[in-house]
């Protein structure tokens, strides 16, 4: 079922008293996000890993919205101890969280590890977000029309998780394992769906993907992938950010999202367009691939969900 194709950012519900975390907020789809909050009153906080950066993000926004309600704090999601420090810091000082937007992410670098070891893509675009929405749970239980936003990509149709090689220490792709990463995160964000409504949570947990955006994601992949996504494909196919931000903006404030959507763009292999319902692959679907992966995840991070009892 389509949503209707003219919904723009002008269609935000007033967001006033609202408080969104938005990871990679100080760029690309993140800062795209964040303007289009805070301009209908949301108050964001940017957890970027520089946070010089975010803070030159912030001035940017508040010379054209002057007033605005944003603060920085640094969270690096590919280093869980950076991710538990953020939450414990947030924590401490919130009483409440309602929107999580796990948005961050790195595209098809040469392979690296993480601070604990693992790939990097699958450390950052997966684990580090499982882990920070784990110990935000509570925070956003507390919130008002809490949701959490986990962004995904079209990739995750060509993705396949390497439980025999998550490290991709025999046989490293850069694009499958950035296929990986987002399958990944489609996974996670359908089977966090289906634990919290098992415990009739008010915590929605809502799918996005920005179609082909034209961000600095791209400028971190190896040199093929960026001049053939990048300078080819950019300029001929690609949305802008703010284009492209339109569907994690309607999954974290439309009334009509419900936990468990997956939000696209409508056009023609979901590219580009207005936001609608789109379609999971079957394997981000898969009830066992689902139970592999939050098992594996938890172990990898040592963060476990707390999900309350149900009534």
């Amino acid at each position: 079922m389509k949503q209707q194709q003219s919904w723009t950012a002008e269609q935000i519900p007033d967001q006033t008293d609202r408080v969104f975390v938005v990871t990679g907020a100080n760029s690309g789809l993140g800062l795209a996000t964040t303007r289009a909050l805070v301009r209908r009153g949301g108050r964001v906080i940017l957890a970027v890993r520089d946070e010089e950066r975010g803070r030159r993000a912030v001035a940017e926004i508040t010379a054209e919205q002057p007033g605005a309600d944003l603060e920085v704090r640094r969270l690096d999601l590919a280093d869980l101890d950076s991710v538990r420090t953020f939450a414990e810091q947030l924590r401490a000082d919130r009483p409440r969280l309602d929107v999580l937007v796990n948005n961050a992410g790195v595209m098809a670098p040469p392979r690296s590890t993480s601070a604990q070891g693992h790939e990097l893509q699958f450390a950052c675009n997966h684990l580090g977000h499982f882990a920070l929405t784990g110990l935000l749970l509570d925070l956003l239980a507390a919130g008002r029309d809490p949701r959490v936003v986990t962004v995904s990509s079209i990739n995750h149709r060509q993705g396949r998780i390497h439980f025999d090689d998550l490290a991709g220490e025999r046989r490293y792709r850069p694009m499958a394992f950035y296929n990986q990463s987002k399958l990944a995160n489609a996974v996670f964000g359908r089977e966090l769906h289906r634990r919290l409504t098992a415990v009739a949570s008010p915590v929605r947990s809502v799918l996005a993907h920005p179609g082909y955006t034209a961000t600095n994601l791209q400028m971190g992949a190896v040199a093929l992938w960026r001049v053939v996504f990048g300078r080819v494909g950019g300029p001929l196919l690609a949305q802008t950010p703010a284009q492209g931000a339109l569907p994690q903006l309607y999954a974290a404030t439309d009334p009509n999202a419900e936990s468990g959507d997956f939000i696209g763009p409508d056009g023609p292999a979901e590219l580009r367009g207005a936001p609608t319902r789109v379609r999971l692959s079957s394997a981000a679907a898969d009830a066992g691939t689902a139970r592999r992966l939050w098992e594996v995840s938890e172990e990898m991070t040592d963060v476990r969900f707390e999900f309350p009892t149900p009534v």
